[in-house]
C-alpha cells in the first residue's frame, strides 16, 4: 500500500521534472547569443491574428501543421528587428504528403537544365516547404524544403531574371547538407550588410551570397507554405518543427 501511495506522489513529480529538464536542455543558448524562443509559449512572436492553434508549442518545439486560419499573412514574425546579426536554429521536416510534380534540376548557375526539346526538364518529389525571412523579407528567404539542390537557397533572387548572374549563381547551393525527412537539421545563418552566408548542418552551401536591396533592419519570420482544398494538398506545406532559435547581434 505504501508502495503504491508513494508512486502515485512522486512519480508524477518525478515525470514532470524530467520533462522540465529536457526542455531546459533542448533551449540550451550558446554564448554570446539570446535565445528567441523559450520551448514555452510564443514570447517574442507575432501569432497570426486568427490562426486558431495551427502555430503551436508542443513538447519543447514550435509545431505548425500549415493550415493557418489567419485571413492575413500566415507566417511567424519576431516581435523584435535586427540588421546584421548571426541566427543559429534547429529545424525538420515532419513529412512530406504533397507529390511536388514540377521540380527543376538546378544548375551551379541557378539556371534550370532544359532537355533536347529546350524545355526544362521537371521531376516529382515528395515535398514540403517552409523558410526563413530575413529582415522581414519574403523575398529574401532562405529555404527550408525537400528539393534535390538542397535547402538554403534564397529563391527569390535566384528566380529574379534581373538579377545579375553573380547574383543568382552566389544564391543557390553549393551542396545538398540537409538529412533525411524527418531529422533535424541546424542553420547557422550570418546576414552582415547585404551579404548572407548559410551554414547547414556544418557545411557551408551559402558564402557571402549578395542579396541587393534587401532591408536594412526587419523582424526574422518562420514562413508558412501551402494549402488544402477538398481536404487535399495542393501544393508542398509547411510541415514543419523549430527548435533551438538564437540570435547574436553583429556590431
Amino acid at each position: 500500500m505504501r508502495s503504491t501511495r508513494f508512486a502515485r506522489l512522486v512519480l508524477p513529480a518525478l515525470v514532470l521534472a524530467l520533462a522540465l529538464a529536457a526542455s531546459a536542455a533542448a533551449q540550451q543558448v550558446p554564448a554570446g547569443f539570446v535565445s528567441l524562443f523559450n520551448g514555452k509559449d510564443f514570447t517574442g512572436w507575432k501569432v497570426p491574428v486568427g490562426d486558431n492553434d495551427h502555430w503551436k508549442v508542443v513538447d519543447g518545439v514550435i509545431d505548425y501543421d500549415a493550415q493557418s486560419e489567419s485571413a492575413q499573412d500566415k507566417s511567424l514574425y519576431s516581435v523584435a528587428e535586427y540588421g546584421d546579426f548571426v541566427l543559429r536554429l534547429e529545424w525538420r521536416i515532419k513529412e512530406t504528403p504533397y507529390i511536388n510534380p514540377n521540380v527543376p534540376i538546378i544548375r551551379f548557375d541557378g539556371s534550370h537544365k532544359k532537355g533536347p526539346d529546350g524545355k526544362e526538364i521537371r521531376i516529382p518529389v515528395p515535398d514540403s516547404d517552409s523558410g526563413i525571412y530575413l529582415r522581414g523579407s519574403s523575398k529574401a528567404q532562405v529555404n527550408i524544403w525537400a528539393w534535390p539542390i538542397g535547402s538554403g537557397e534564397v529563391y527569390g533572387y535566384r528566380m529574379d531574371q534581373k538579377m545579375p548572374p553573380e547574383v543568382r549563381a552566389g544564391v543557390t547551393p553549393k551542396a545538398n547538407a540537409d538529412r533525411d525527412i524527418g531529422q533535424w537539421n541546424a542553420f547557422e545563418i550570418t546576414m552582415k550588410g547585404d551579404r548572407l552566408t548559410v551554414v547547414l548542418n556544418g557545411i557551408s552551401v551559402l558564402e557571402n551570397a549578395q542579396l541587393p536591396g534587401i532591408p536594412s533592419r526587419g523582424p526574422l519570420a518562420l514562413q508558412h507554405h501551402g494549402q488544402k482544398k477538398d481536404g487535399v494538398w495542393t501544393g508542398p506545406p509547411s510541415l514543419v518543427q523549430f527548435r533551438n532559435i538564437a540570435i547574436k547581434e553583429l556590431k
